[in-house]
């Protein structure tokens, strides 16, 4: 797995998304289960669902008991592509369990996991952006800022992707070495919300 076959497959799930274009649309992942390629999809999925919810939140009329719910569906999410981001994790992890780390091997500040995940994210601001500056009702000067825009992102693209490469690279030469710790998200548990806890 490198950053060029990840974005692909990011890609490749906001297209699909873009066919129905509903929040409501099932998944329907072409990858094997055993696949890391099926998790990459995946976790893009839920990104590209998760951005139109917070579309629609942002909706000045929205009403208050709709808007609930969709905080409760995007707080949903953001706790399955947590879970789905250390699947990943998991995925590299195994991957680099017999390298020999060398002795002056350093940690990064991120694991593998969460950059892809910036890169999905960037998938799907580049998706939109590319929508903006060729949306044939918007002003030559929105047109003209969004381009500008998707060139900064295009470069952040290149830029992100060289980096995760060189991070695999170092992992596979022991001159890095992973480190996982869980996200331990405190909201979401009844024991240590003080909220929920009181509900209990």
């Amino acid at each position: 797995m490198n950053s060029t076959e990840a974005f692909r497959i990011f890609e490749k799930s906001i297209d699909d998304y873009h066919i129905d274009d509903h929040i409501e649309t099932p998944l329907n992942n072409p990858f094997e289960k055993d696949d890391i390629y099926h998790l990459f999809y995946h976790k893009n999925w839920i990104d590209t669902v998760q951005w139109h919810l917070e579309d629609i939140i942002r909706d000045p009329e929205i009403e208050a008991i709709e808007a609930l719910r969709i905080k409760r569906q995007i707080d949903a999410s953001n706790q399955v592509r947590t879970d789905m981001v250390e699947y990943i994790d998991s995925y590299f992890l195994d991957e680099f369990k017999d390298i020999l780390v060398k002795e002056n091997a350093k940690i990064n500040t991120e694991s593998p996991a969460w950059a892809f995940d910036r890169l999905s994210i960037l998938a799907l601001k580049i998706y939109h952006m590319r929508e903006e500056a060729n949306r044939e009702d918007a002003s030559e000067d929105h047109k003209s800022s969004c381009k500008s825009k998707l060139e900064v992102l295009m470069e952040q693209r290149e830029d992100l992707c060289t980096a995760i490469d060189e991070l695999l690279i170092d992992f596979k030469k022991g001159d890095k070495y992973m480190k996982v710790y869980k996200q331990m998200k405190m909201y979401n548990d009844a024991n240590l919300n003080p909220v929920l806890r009181a509900r209990k």
